[in-house]
């Protein structure tokens, strides 16, 4: 950009003087002789504008600058600067990287780990991460890489490391039956290699087991649910039949305490009636007529007197 600054300047210069020596001479007769000059400054600003050595860029928000001082010792890298804003640079002997401060989202493409008892299994990690800023001259330093190259080299090595450890100690259906528990120890492990100079969350592994491995764990999946649904059937069974041995019992202490009922009436009734009261309750019913009796042509009536 300054490169183009300076260019700007020359052609306003030359621009400048062509027409303020214009005027002195006459146009045809002397035109090599008025337009020499600035045709010269031009050209010098041209080369000046290529051969210049210093650059201006911007330090974008939520990004942190470090110029780098590209001689000397230290690995080729033997001073830097934190930079924001704008930037003035010499581009031959510095180099201006910029490195995020906020969190960056990553998904690599699938890897291949292995599980204990020696089944592999495909993982494609996504996983967000962020920089630690007071270390981020250091990594330059160690990595001398962009913070693209470092993600697709130095982190995506640490981090399908991590996984492939960590999966090294869980079986494969433990890692399905608990899958939260094992990226969450994914996460810790991945933290204790990278807090030098990340830190890292939200990790998920995205984890598939082989074809075959998989419709074992489908089959031995739906023996459970059904061993699951037998059992719940089974102590439907069990309260419905204690609920009809309940209806049950509840009948017969009726049917108990009705008869026991009657038959205490029928005792107190006997223990209170008596030949005289009987006789008197006959009295009472009776109308007032004698019986009468239709004999037919052949009867005869026998009535004995006492």
């Amino acid at each position: 950009m300054i490169s183009l600054y300076i260019f700007l300047a020359f052609l306003i210069v030359s621009m400048a003087i062509l027409f303020r020596t214009r005027k002195n001479y006459r146009l045809w007769d002397e035109f090599g002789k008025w337009v020499i000059k600035p045709i010269l400054i031009l050209i010098i600003g041209i080369i000046i504008s290529f051969v210049n050595p210093f650059a201006l860029e911007r330090v974008d928000a939520g990004h942190l600058g470090l110029k780098v001082n590209l001689t000397g010792d230290e690995r080729g890298v033997s001073d830097y600067v934190y930079k924001t804003g704008w930037v003035v640079f010499n581009s031959w002997t510095e180099k201006l990287y910029e490195f995020p401060t906020f969190q960056q989202h990553i998904d690599y493409n699938v890897q291949t780990v292995i599980t204990r008892g020696g089944f592999s299994a495909d993982i494609r990690p996504s996983f967000n991460y962020a920089l630690v800023p007071s270390t981020v001259g250091d990594m330059f330093q160690n990595l001398r890489l962009p913070i693209k190259d470092v993600e697709q080299g130095w982190l995506k090595t640490a981090i399908v490391g991590s996984v492939n450890d960590i999966a090294n100690k869980w079986s494969v259906d433990s890692i399905f039956n608990h899958r939260e528990s094992f990226e969450s120890s994914i996460i810790v492990e991945c933290n204790k290699r990278i807090s030098k100079w990340f830190t890292v969350s939200q990790l998920r592994t995205n984890i598939t087991p082989p074809p075959a491995l998989q419709e074992a764990i489908e089959a031995k999946t739906r023996a459970l649910q059904e061993v699951q649904v037998a059992e719940n059937q089974k102590q439907v069974a069990i309260a419905e039949a204690l609920r009809k041995i309940a209806i049950a019992r509840g009948d017969s202490a009726q049917m108990v305490i009705e008869a026991s009922g009657e038959a205490e009436a029928i005792k107190r009734k006997q223990m209170t009636l008596s030949n005289m009261y009987i006789e008197y309750l006959k009295i009472q019913r009776w109308d007032g007529k004698n019986p009468t009796t239709v004999l037919g042509k052949e009867g005869s009536t026998i009535v004995t007197v006492k």
